[in-house]
């Protein structure tokens, strides 16, 4: 008799077990649905599906015990805290990107690439791709997009480029930069426990597939639409103040006379994480300061410290994005959310090289429309529990790296994205439609190559 009640107690909480299950696929897919369609920002969906996945596993609000994992301890107050050092890394490389634009760079490197490139239309595509991914390595974030879009949009299209080219263009660096952009790795850090040197060592597995596919797409298009208009009319309205109103090589208020030697100063904290395995927070700071010494401007201390609020300021949406994706890290590593939705991982967790490869190659659009594979929504969380369920922390964030490319370039939901598309006057769905399957080749090739280096 007490076999038999024991027995129906283990078939009850089975059921019980895999309701909530459901409870939480329903819930992931109604957020997911919410946030392609932007009927609720992802600001606000992460910390909404986070509290909601805590309370459907019965993880209580609070307890007496201080031990005991709960939603207002673990999952809000912590979580607020657990990407705290990719926050400290996103605000530092912020304030570089800032620097490099107060003290001329910026757009004394876009200058000379224009320089260089004369009126060749495939020249000036090719050196403004090389020369904006070296600026966002530096740099990301909208106000960059639009700072160097306002500059180098322009000149394409007055020598014949089409709109469509102009947009991927920018577009694929930023992809590219964003892979060599130190202060955007902190958050594997913080996610997958790993360290700087072992990111580092995976960077160009992830890297030179995009450039080389991004190289030949841009040059496929070009030769396939041919010259498109020379006349065009830059909108009035650029969508923010990072372009400074820039409309030429020289910018709008004239561009600031560096010196040649500080062209190099972009890639100085890049240099220092690859070659000398500094930190990522030091590395920006020596690179601010390397940059302020070749420059020398006029008054470098009010340089510095402008450039450090008008930072926060382009990277507040980040920041508030980076707070809601620790905590739904903490809620989905909650160990009552964790055995719900554990087994479901593990039951599609790629075992082998080549399943490692077709898995993540296949289901490379899962990034774009804030999917679980976006590591700016629910991809950290889902890389989170694929190391929870026996994937090597290596192995996610070599994935979930090489799938951001597909994001990068091709997501709607971007914000550079719909401003590349608008300032360009392109269809936003047609620049995906069209990238798409050049990231998933791109993002192939990686996954065989880093599959061979980790299994």
């Amino acid at each position: 008799m007490q076999q038999v009640i024991h027995l129906r107690g283990e078939i009850i909480v089975t059921s019980l077990m895999w309701f909530q299950a459901i409870a939480i696929l329903v819930i992931f897919l109604i957020f997911i649905g919410l946030m392609m369609t932007r009927k609720l920002p992802t600001i606000l969906a992460l910390p909404a599906m986070a509290i909601l996945f805590a309370l459907i596993a019965g993880v209580p609000w609070m307890s007496s015990d201080p031990e005991a994992t709960t939603i207002a301890k673990t999952v809000l107050a912590a979580g607020s805290m657990r990407l705290s050092g990719a926050i400290a890394g996103l605000i530092f490389g912020a304030w570089f990107g800032q620097i490099l634009n107060k003290v001329g760079i910026t757009k004394s490197i876009i200058r000379k690439a224009a320089e260089l490139a004369g009126d060749k239309p495939m020249m000036i595509a090719i050196l403004f791709f090389v020369t904006a991914s070296i600026i966002f390595s530096a740099a990301g974030g909208l106000g960059m997009v639009i700072l160097v879009g306002t500059i180098v949009i322009p000149i394409m299209l007055t020598a014949g480029i089409s709109q469509f080219v102009a947009s991927i263009v920018v577009l694929s660096s930023v992809g590219v930069g964003a892979l060599f952009n130190v202060s955007n790795w902190a958050v594997y850090v913080d996610v997958l426990g790993l360290t700087v040197d072992q990111i580092a060592d995976y960077t160009l597995v992830a890297a030179l597939p995009l450039i080389f596919i991004s190289l030949a797409m841009i040059v496929f298009y070009i030769k396939k639409d041919g010259k498109g208009r020379k006349s065009w009319s830059m909108p009035t309205n650029t969508g923010g103040d990072g372009g400074n109103g820039s409309s030429g090589p020289n910018g709008g208020n004239g561009a600031k006379k560096v010196p040649a030697i500080a062209l190099i100063s972009p890639i100085v904290p890049v240099i220092l994480v690859f070659a000398f395995k500094i930190d990522i927070v030091p590395a920006v700071i020596i690179g601010a300061l390397v940059t302020i010494i070749l420059t020398w401007p006029k008054r470098p201390i009010h340089i510095l410290s402008s450039a450090l609020v008008e930072g926060i300021q382009d990277i507040a949406g980040a920041l508030a994005l980076m707070i809601g994706i620790g905590i739904l890290l903490n809620s989905v590593m909650a160990p009552q959310v964790a055995a719900l939705i554990s087994p479901l991982i593990e039951s599609v967790l790629p075992s082998s090289p080549w399943t490692y490869v077709i898995f993540f190659t296949l289901l490379s659009p899962l990034a774009i429309y804030r999917g679980p594979l976006n590591v700016w929504g629910l991809g950290s969380g889902i890389a989170a529990l694929f190391v929870t369920a026996g994937m090597t922390p290596v192995a996610a964030m070599l994935a979930l790296r090489v799938v951001s490319n597909v994001q990068a370039v091709s997501d709607p939901t971007n914000s550079h994205n719909v401003w590349v598309a608008d300032f360009t006057k392109s269809d936003i769905n047609e620049i995906l439609k069209k990238t798409l399957p050049w990231m998933m080749v791109a993002v192939l090739i990686s996954m065989i190559a880093g599959a061979f280096m980790i299994f």
